[in-house]
């Protein structure tokens, strides 16, 4: 296990170092924001009562908990620093609420200063890394400081949460299987042949990569389709605009389907098919956010896959948060609970119905019960 001696040192040379090479690509709208460097919902951290003794677990009115993402105008995003509200009120707290704009540098910068003071033994952070690469000095600092942490999404595989003290669990979904759900459902929808665009997501980034392998196999699988180009517009609803209505002026009417790696992408590359006059083009996407599961239950949207993000945002506190107060022996956890995908459900017109109102049970975050989503160990 990682010593957490000369703790002040360690947590700079771990940001500070890797803040010069770490990618610092942009999502969504993040960068042109205010909101992109936010620290909302600040609260008493409990910092009084010096380090937690050894073994003897936090008490609850003395832990801090902290959600970051890359911004709120992602709706996906948003969503899941609203759950982590859910979360903390359950437990009479205060999520402490931030975002990076999609910035490496800028997440690197908000964890030094959140773990430059207080007693970070008892901080709880449910992180979204900016890309695979951002994860390790996350990891090495939180650790060195003795917070809990949960990280979701993006990670390198060689790093485990198994050979960290803190770094209690890590979460992510089966993109392979996702990109290839939403990509079978749009070759459906299309009675299974003619041309389709893709649009990828941040390059630097597990869900980026599996989710287009996923769209990649469904091809494979289906030779009547044919992919007629593939951009990347970075999760990003404006990027995918600017793309699509290139794609567009490029292929025209070719363009019977569009695969997109999340939600936000898909309802840029359907505004720009409006703007067109293009109808009935199939558009898929991934996340569930509330718009595009209104627009595949109207119509205008095919299909999409939710991770229930309001759920990622309350259950990387609640875990952390258990094992913060010893409710969870983290060094007794098995495999499956250290670094594991969770459930995903694809929503198409036949359920979008049941998914308008997107609702979190705050019972999921007992700590009997966090693990219950827990579908498979990450190999």
């Amino acid at each position: 296990m990682h010593s957490r001696t000369m703790r002040a040192i360690a947590i700079g040379l771990a940001l500070g170092a890797v803040g010069l090479s770490a990618c610092g690509s942009d999502d969504d709208t993040s960068s042109d924001t205010p909101e992109a460097e936010t620290t909302e919902g600040a609260t008493d951290d409990g910092t009084d009562d010096g380090e937690a003794a050894a073994g003897d677990g936090c008490a609850p009115e003395d832990i801090t908990l902290i959600g970051q993402v890359r911004n709120e105008t992602n709706p996906y995003e948003k969503a899941w620093l609203d759950g982590g509200d859910t979360f903390a009120e359950s437990v009479g707290l205060t999520q402490k609420r931030l975002t990076y704009g999609g910035d490496s540098q800028k997440q690197q910068d908000q964890i030094r200063q959140e773990l430059s003071s207080g007693n970070t033994e008892c901080f709880v952070l449910n992180v979204l890394p900016n890309g695979d690469a951002d994860t390790a000095p996350i990891v090495a600092a939180t650790d060195d400081a003795g917070a809990f942490l949960v990280t979701q999404w993006n990670k390198p595989a060689d790093l485990s949460p198994q050979d960290y003290d803190r770094w209690v669990s890590h979460i992510t979904y089966d993109g392979v299987d996702s990109g290839s759900q939403i990509a079978v459902a749009m070759f459906d929808a299309m009675g299974g042949s003619g041309g389709i665009v893709a649009l990828q997501g941040i390059l630097d980034t597990g869900a980026a990569k599996d989710r287009y392998a996923g769209l990649e196999q469904a091809l494979a699988d289906n030779p009547d389709i044919t992919l007629l180009d593939q951009q990347t517009a970075n999760f990003s609803r404006a990027e995918a605009l600017t793309v699509m209505k290139t794609l567009i002026t490029k292929h025209g009417d070719e363009i019977k389907g569009v695969w997109t790696a999340n939600d936000d992408m898909a309802l840029g590359a359907i505004e720009a098919l409006e703007a067109a006059g293009m109808e009935g083009v199939a558009v898929v996407g991934i996340d569930a956010v509330p718009e595009a599961v209104e627009a595949v239950n109207g119509g205008t949207m095919t299909a999409t896959v939710s991770s229930d993000g309001p759920w990622q945002g309350g259950i990387g506190l609640a875990i952390g948060y258990c094992a913060a107060i010893g409710e969870i022996d983290v060094a007794g956890l098995p495999a499956i609970n250290r670094a594991f995908y969770a459930d995903q459900t694809l929503i198409t017109g036949d359920n979008a119905a049941d998914y308008l109102t997107p609702t979190v049970d705050p019972a999921e975050f007992a700590c009997d019960r966090v693990f219950d989503r827990a579908s498979a160990a990450l190999s």
